[in-house]
């Protein structure tokens, strides 16, 4: 298989042989993008099991097209769209009405609350706190929720946060502020994000399975059977 020959190539370097006539290469953009979607899932409020089915839907929409992506943000963030617009149509929800800037400075450069885990400690987390971790985080207002996943689990910048969100840049640093609020007595200093919705290796391989064997139906990307 010449998946290995591609491993190393830039998501515009793959998109580009699969338009050329090579969807199996598509695989390799699934397995990227797969922990960011899953969190991105998990923090909506779905459980793992729906949190998969979006993720194929997101996958299985996004190759169909994938001619239309125009490299003007990062695939992971156009990705990470239509994964948001799949939970939210899921959910039938509105979002919140555009927030108010608090008095207190909000600053862009402000230290990730995930930056000072030593390889050893991340080793030595207990699984069952890491549970604990989920449901505390499941207890933060969706739309806070979900713009904590993007900034600190997904490491989005806030313009990609925006971007992916479809908000301003100001309500991205409003709600993480106020996420970091809620959960930084409970969490700060303790976890790293790949404690945060593991995504075991067994599930990624099942959603590549999934989405490659839908996409054998119709091999050409833009066009659905």
């Amino acid at each position: 298989m010449e998946l290995k020959v591609f491993e190393k190539c830039t998501d515009t370097e793959v998109i580009k042989e699969i338009l050329a006539g090579k969807p199996a290469l598509y695989e390799i953009l699934i397995r990227r993008n797969n922990p960011f979607l899953y969190k991105v899932g998990r923090s909506y409020g779905f459980n793992h099991h729906d949190t998969e089915d979006l993720m194929q839907e997101t996958y299985i929409s996004a190759f169909y097209n994938l001619a239309k992506f125009e490299n003007r943000s990062l695939l992971k963030t156009w990705m990470i769209r239509i994964m948001l617009n799949n939970c939210y149509q899921k959910k039938q929800k509105h979002s919140y009405q555009k927030e108010v800037l608090p008095e207190n400075n909000l600053n862009e450069k402000n230290i990730p609350m995930f930056t000072n885990q030593s390889s050893g400690e991340k080793n030595i987390i207990n699984k069952e706190l890491g549970h604990v971790l989920e449901n505390a985080l499941n207890q933060i207002p969706e739309d806070y929720r979900i713009v904590f996943a993007l900034r600190e689990l997904n490491g989005l910048s806030t313009t990609e946060t925006a971007e992916a969100a479809n908000i301003s840049e100001t309500n991205v640093k409003v709600r993480l502020n106020r996420a970091k609020t809620m959960l930084r007595s409970e969490i700060e200093k303790m976890y790293s994000p790949e404690d945060i919705y593991e995504f075991n290796l067994i599930y990624c391989n099942r959603i590549v399975n999934f989405v490659m064997a839908e996409l054998e139906k119709s091999r050409k990307p833009g066009t659905k059977s």
